[in-house]
């Protein structure tokens, strides 16, 4: 679990960073989960409308990362639902940020981690086992690495480069 952070302090302490090191997401997402502020160490996934491996990765133990599932923005079928959403607070995963759709509206706000996702779709996926784990993704044109800190709050995502700590 991440410390006290708010994503407004980040993005002033780190305004004039031109290195890249500090990124932030689009307002496009919707907080659908049942915490709205986490935040932790990135984990991705790339699919296309398949979340075999959204599931095979929420199924590990999380240790408070924050799983990054690269969707492409589709709103054909939804990627992460219900029981994945149980399974991932279960496995102890901070959060979830789906480049995508979501299901189970409901159940996901009761469930003990973030959640944000572009919007609800209560259409599933189909499982064929395809996409990639751990590599680099371009989430709403932004870069979003295994490795790199996720931070979320009723204000916004940031993604930095290392952990860090507002002043």
């Amino acid at each position: 679990m991440t410390t006290a952070f708010s994503t407004c302090d980040l993005c002033d302490a780190h305004k004039g960073d031109t290195s890249g090191a500090f990124r932030v997401l689009p307002p496009v997402f919707r907080d659908f989960g049942g915490r709205s502020h986490f935040g932790g160490p990135v984990s991705t996934v790339k699919c296309h409308e398949d979340n075999s491996l959204v599931k095979a990765a929420l199924d590990e133990t999380g240790l408070g990362r924050v799983l990054v599932v690269d969707g492409g923005a589709s709103q054909r079928h939804a990627l992460l639902g219900g029981n994945l959403a149980a399974a991932a607070a279960r496995n102890g995963w901070a959060g979830v940020v789906v480049d995508g759709c979501v299901r189970d509206v409901a159940e996901l706000a009761a469930t003990p981690i973030g959640i944000r996702a572009l919007a609800a779709m209560p259409l599933p996926t189909e499982k064929r086992g395809q996409g990639q784990r751990d590599v680099a993704v371009q989430i709403q044109g932004i870069w979003v690495r295994p490795g790199d800190w996720l931070y979320a709050d009723a204000d916004g995502i940031v993604i930095a480069a290392q952990p860090l700590h507002a002043s």
